[in-house]
Formats: structure tokens, C-alpha cells, sequence
């Protein structure tokens, strides 16, 4: 049995127009959010680790608004994700599940946390949450994210697919061809702009001058925490442990070798054993 064989996509209509997501399996309720980045999806993230997590868990594979699946809200993506978390969980009438967040997913699941201590059991990031202390800001990943908005080629997008994993032979002619076309969709594409071209970065930095970063706020996460880490990661590099590790209370930290920020792909089975292990103590 494949796991994306038993995969259904549904739709949750809202307020704010319609999310969509893929459930499968069976048990307590686990939430996965995906990360960003041209041509990524909920299911792209997470479809190869659905066959290890569906036999304890019903999980419960989110699309954001602006990434070309679930509907946009005209909204900053980064803005229209955490409302879209709540306004689904209400929708299911959920509370107190446990969340995966790759990337951007685990920045969503964090800042609700803050907040939010009704919403989440246990939390599971993979890279991408706390500050920069001893690499470059932005990263070389963002970079080449950045050079991709703002110049999309199938070079481009290489180079920057190239930048996330370890080892560069996981970046198929498959892989290449298939967010090719997700990412070059004109209102996927017009979301990324939002977020990752030069303008879009510049304005971010800008907004943040003169006001408390969230990680500031990381000490009021009351849930067990595990953060989970490629130690090559060139896109979130791992100095980036450090804040989170120190501040939120019940947090723990498991670093994989030869591993990118595709935690959950590159290294699979030791990220999938950790994450279970954790999620099921």
C-alpha cells in the first residue's frame, strides 16, 4: 500500500474562500503545513512521509492561500497563512492537534503558538524558525529564491531547487518539470513576487525596524517543541537552532547529517523515526 494512493483531496469552504487539503489515515489529528518556495504544495512536501504517519495519525495536509491550490485572499501569503490554520481548524472544529510545519509552515505554526496555547498538543518545525547569530542574512538560498521571482528560468530554478538538499542528484528532471509548472503559473508566481523579490524583501526588513521580533515572544510556547534540522541547510542555516532552542520552554533539537533544508526528504527515515518517536512518547 502506497500512502498517496489512499490520499482524497477535500474542500473546506470559508469565509475567505476555500481551503483545500488531502487527509489520510486514521488516529489523533496531524496537521502539516508546507514550507514556500516556486511550485511547492502541501502534498509535494509531505507525500512520501504520509505512509509512515497515516497508521497513528490522521493526517491533514493544508495548501496555504497564494500558492496555487487552496484560493487566494489577496493577502501577503505570510499574512494569509495563520488565518487560514485557524479558520481550518475551526472548520473541522479541531483544537489541541499536533502540527508539522516544514520552513514557513513551522514560522506559522510558532507565531499561532505564541498566542494561541489552545491550538497545538505538540509542535514539530523542520528549519526555518529563530534569527540568523553567526551566517549572512539573507541566505544564499533566499538569494537564489529572490533571482528566481525576479527572473524566472528553468536555470534559475535549478540553482535555487539546487540549494535546498544536500545531495544535488534529488534534483530531478521529474522534480525540475513539476514546479516548473506550479511556480510559473501567473497567480503563484504574482504570490512569490509578494514575498521574495527584491522589493518584497526590502519592505519585509524595513517593517520589522523599531518593533519586537516574534522570537522575542518564543518563551510563551507552553507546547513540546521538537526542532528538527538539516545541519548543510544553505537556506535557514542552522545557527538559526540557536534562539529557538534556548527560549522555548519544552523545546529539544534533532540535527541530520548531510541533509539540506528537505529534512523530511533528504533524510527520511532518521526524520520520520525522530518525528514519531517524539510525536508518540
Amino acid at each position: 500500500m502506497t500512502a498517496t494512493a489512499e490520499v482524497t483531496q477535500h474542500e473546506l469552504n470559508t469565509e475567505d474562500g476555500v481551503l483545500r487539503y488531502h487527509e489520510v489515515g486514521s488516529g489523533p489529528p496531524l496537521l502539516m503545513l508546507h514550507g514556500s518556495g516556486p511550485g511547492v504544495t502541501g502534498m509535494r512536501n509531505f507525500r512520501n512521509n504520509l505512509a509512515a504517519f497515516s497508521p497513528h495519525f490522521r493526517c491533514l495536509v493544508l495548501d496555504f492561500p497564494g500558492f496555487g491550490v487552496s484560493d487566494p485572499t489577496g493577502e501577503h501569503p505570510l499574512i494569509a497563512a495563520p488565518k487560514a490554520v485557524v479558520r481550518f481548524l475551526d472548520g473541522l472544529g479541531l483544537r489541541n492537534v499536533d502540527v508539522i510545519g516544514n520552513s514557513m509552515g513551522g514560522h506559522v505554526a510558532v507565531n499561532l503558538a505564541i498566542d494561541r496555547q489552545d491550538l497545538f498538543r505538540r509542535i514539530v518545525t523542520i528549519g526555518g524558525v529563530g534569527a540568523g547569530l553567526l551566517s549572512t542574512v539573507p541566505a544564499e538560498g533566499i538569494k537564489l529564491l529572490n533571482r528566481f521571482t525576479d527572473n524566472p528560468t528553468k536555470e534559475s530554478l535549478v540553482a535555487w531547487l539546487s540549494s535546498m538538499v544536500f545531495d544535488p542528484a534529488l534534483v530531478t528532471d521529474e522534480l525540475i518539470e513539476e514546479r516548473w509548472q506550479q511556480a510559473t503559473e501567473p497567480k503563484t508566481l504574482e504570490s512569490a513576487r509578494k514575498m521574495y523579490s527584491k522589493e518584497a524583501l526590502a519592505g519585509l526588513f524595513a517593517a520589522q525596524t523599531g518593533r519586537a521580533p516574534y522570537w522575542a515572544h518564543l518563551d510563551r510556547i507552553s507546547a513540546p517543541t521538537l526542532i528538527t534540522w538539516g545541519r548543510d541547510d544553505r537556506v535557514t542555516p542552522l545557527d538559526m537552532v540557536l534562539l529557538p532552542l534556548r527560549m522555548i520552554p519544552n523545546a529539544e533539537v534533532h540535527i541530520l547529517p548531510n541533509c539540506g533544508h528537505w529534512a523530511m526528504i533528504e533524510q527520511k527515515d532518521a526524520w520520520e523515526s525522530a518525528v514519531l518517536a517524539f510525536l508518540t512518547r
